[in-house]
């Protein structure tokens, strides 16, 4: 029997059966302990009224990450916790099967707090709009809880449980959707529910939307326009590389190309989008953003590319020479820089490697000579499959 580490302490003891069963539960005791400590990240400290020892001291705020059960489901998300450092309060008394340190404890408020955390896991599991999402949506629009349901025709209680306990269901959460982005289908709502609102706060509000309706609807209205063009392509398929239009990766795309690209102009831009797609849809079995593709004179060129120009992330100039315009584009800093993912940026490095030096002409020249283009007419959609032939990068 191999005995344990803490017995090297006590060489010359002799100890009793009840006393090698107290040391051995203390050890694994602390054991336990250390191994939820390390488990954990050490966010601060702070003086609080202690709930484990009566008493006023610092204690440690921890996080980590943790599960449970929401719907029926096992969702994954971070908790945080306190824990009694004053050592006249720790306690050997923890049972085996103890998940939890004896010195930890959770405030109602913090408890509230890990409770939507835990919510919002499960949101964004389901593709839902989170508890702060909501909140932002309603306050895009100077509304209050009550008002935003009036607005939606719900329950003046519906969106308070929204922001607080309860998770929307889908039907719900398109709602939202629906009036986070159209300020226009905002207004159709407040006119429609009108006799909900007296008439100043009505004003006050449809002035608001009004308003939001001037700053993004530009924006707004080409992203409609954009998905729009992909109506047909609504489906997983060959010609979308089994995966539907993202215009935020899109954008985000084209921005990680004008940051590394010195004089990035149009007909650049839309070939090295095709380029990044099927070397992605080569290697990863799927199309990074979504596009398709139609072979035309100037390359291979995604189905809605004039909408590109007037999207709101995306920073473009205008230049004008004696017979045209060139369309220039530009990083935008402003972009979550963990939009795209590991195998997203290698695939867009390697893509820059080669075409970095390309003009307009060369490019072109080049995209013309892949099999993509030289095995599908004029004005036809270039199925991704035919990525599997094109040239090594």
């Amino acid at each position: 029997m191999k005995i344990p580490a803490i017995f090297a302490k006590y060489p010359a003891m002799i100890l009793t059966s009840y006393q090698l069963i107290v040391i051995i539960s203390i050890d694994r005791i602390w054991r336990r302990r250390w191994l939820r400590m390390a488990n954990s990240v050490l966010i601060g400290k702070i003086h609080m009224d202690c709930p484990i020892c009566n008493m006023l001291h610092e204690v440690e705020e921890r996080t980590r990450m943790t599960s449970t059960f929401m719907k029926g489901e096992k969702v994954f998300y971070e908790e945080h916790f306190y824990i009694c450092t004053n050592n006249s309060s720790t306690s050997n008394s923890e049972s085996p099967g103890d998940q939890k340190d004896s010195r930890e404890f959770q405030p109602e408020s913090l408890v509230n707090s890990n409770q939507m955390a835990a919510r919002n896991a499960y949101r964004r599991t389901h593709d839902l709009l989170t508890s702060d999402e909501i909140v932002a949506v309603r306050e895009n629009y100077g509304l209050t809880q009550v008002e935003a349901a009036r607005l939606l025709g719900w329950g003046e209680a519906t969106i308070a449980r929204y922001e607080s306990k309860a998770i929307q269901d889908e039907a719900y959460d398109t709602m939202l959707r629906i009036i986070q982005e159209n300020p226009l289908q905002a207004i159709a709502l407040l006119d429609k529910n009108s006799d909900k609102f007296p008439e100043p706060k009505r004003m006050q509000i449809r002035t608001r939307m009004v308003e939001r309706l001037d700053s993004y609807g530009k924006e707004f209205l080409s992203r409609q326009v954009f998905a729009g063009e992909y109506v047909k392509f609504s489906v997983p398929s060959d010609f979308n590389g089994y995966k539907l239009l993202d215009i935020d990766k899109v954008e985000s795309v084209v921005s990680y190309f004008a940051e590394r690209i010195a004089d990035l102009y149009k007909i650049q831009l839309v070939n090295l989008l095709w380029y990044a797609d099927a070397l992605f849809f080569k290697t990863c079995g799927n199309s990074m953003t979504g596009l398709v593709y139609r072979h035309e004179s100037m390359g291979m060129m995604p189905i809605g590319h004039a909408s590109l120009t007037g999207l709101k992330n995306v920073i473009v100039q205008a230049e004008e020479d004696y017979e045209s315009s060139r369309y220039r584009f530009y990083q935008n800093a402003a972009l979550d820089p963990f939009g795209l993912s590991k195998n997203e940026t290698a695939v867009l490095d390697t893509t820059i490697a080669k075409f970095r030096n390309y003009d307009a002409a060369l490019m072109v020249s080049y995209v013309q000579e892949e099999a993509a283009y030289t095995q599908t007419g004029s004005g036809n959609i270039i199925p991704y499959s035919l990525a599997k032939k094109m040239r090594a990068l």
